[in-house]
């Protein structure tokens, strides 16, 4: 199985919140992990973030951007080029998705049809879930629930 994380999935494999059992047991039983590019800003924002607002965490946070620095290689890293940004407009205008999600879609519904096999797509988002369904991605079962 080719999993695909968006940001929020991918944070959840570095900080223990509601989910993160999910994403363990779906990264382990994942031949390949896939990722956008953009997800390492975001990630990485999104690690400092909580730094700054629950600092007796900052030491967990630390290990945990030194934990995604070392497992970024292991992951096939989908670039933000323009086919996937015009795609992504595309579902933006569709789905009336914010514009990294719509991205982190593009990226996936990409990927699927390049490789051509399933691609499970792994989000925490209502709306980004549903979209990913409507474009024939699998979705991560019981990530909303």
């Amino acid at each position: 199985m080719i999993l695909y994380l968006d940001t929020s999935a991918l944070f959840k494999l570095y900080v223990d919140e509601a989910g993160s059992d999910a994403v363990h047991a779906a990264v382990a039983a994942a031949e390949t992990v896939a990722v956008c590019r953009i997800a390492w800003a975001e990630a990485m924002s999104a690690l400092a973030r909580r730094g700054r607002e629950v600092p007796v965490d900052q030491a967990a946070l630390e290990q945990a951007k030194q934990a995604l620095r070392t497992d970024w290689p292991r992951f096939l890293v989908v670039d933000v080029s323009q086919h996937v940004v015009e795609q992504a407009g595309e579902f933006a205008d569709i789905f009336a998705l914010r514009g990294y999600d719509s991205v982190q879609l593009a990226s996936a519904y990409l990927t699927q049809q390049r490789v051509q096999q399933p691609v499970t797509f792994a989000c925490f988002d209502k709306r980004l879930s549903k979209a990913a369904r409507v474009l024939g991605l699998a979705v991560l079962v019981n990530v909303l629930d």
